[in-house]
């Protein structure tokens, strides 16, 4: 599908019966208890807000983590071994879960991924930089950062405007300069971060 056929992309609610107001939480089916602590709020520090069992079988354990911002990611988790091989691509399986992380601790993150033995890619996205791994389960885990101070209120009118500007641009994806073109024409700070150089990473490399 080319940009011409495709759907409008923009920050406008489109007519629909149905208007979320946000995402309450995402719930993955986890390995056991001591590993998913260990990654999850013992590495990415998260805290673990609830733990109880899970109310349609309760012989499992249900994990709820607060992700940084108020909003939960949640496993259940049971006497299962953890997954050193990726996940196997399906539709409706996840690619990958994404979180934010400080820009200012970006360089961090990598040492305390080093430090816990762990794998990483880090890529330059265009409209943000992001850190690859994996998980306990086998789930690719992204870690994302901001390249430009963007607002959260503001960020769907922001990217639906670089968005506009990548394509009479006739760029194949969203780059940095039409972010920054598009926090500009808005009257927001085009100011980067001092980020680490990395490659785009195009062409499936996650």
């Amino acid at each position: 599908m080319t940009d011409d056929d495709a759907p409008p992309v923009t920050a406008e609610l489109p007519d629909s019966p149905v208007h979320t107001t946000g995402t309450d939480h995402v719930t993955i089916w986890g390995s056991n208890e001591e590993d998913t602590l260990a990654f999850y709020r013992d590495l990415l520090g998260m805290p673990l807000v609830l733990r109880q069992p899970n109310l349609d079988d309760p012989s499992q354990t249900h994990l709820f983590f607060d992700t940084g911002d108020g909003r939960i990611i949640t496993f259940f988790v049971g006497d299962r071994p953890s997954n050193p091989h990726g996940q196997r691509g399906a539709v409706g399986a996840v690619h990958h879960l994404c979180f934010s992380v400080d820009p200012e601790r970006y360089e961090d993150v990598m040492r305390a991924l080093e430090e816990d033995g762990r794998n990483y890619n880090v890529f330059d996205r265009g409209v943000f930089h992001s850190i690859y791994t994996q998980d306990n389960n086998g789930l690719v885990i992204e870690l994302s950062t901001d390249k430009y101070d963007i607002p959260d209120d503001r960020r769907a009118e922001v990217l639906a405007t670089t968005q506009r500007i990548r394509e009479e641009d006739g760029a194949d994806y969203a780059k940095d300069e039409h972010l920054a073109a598009a926090l500009e024409e808005l009257g927001l700070d085009a100011t980067p971060y001092d980020l680490p150089d990395a490659s785009s990473g195009v062409g499936g490399v996650e």
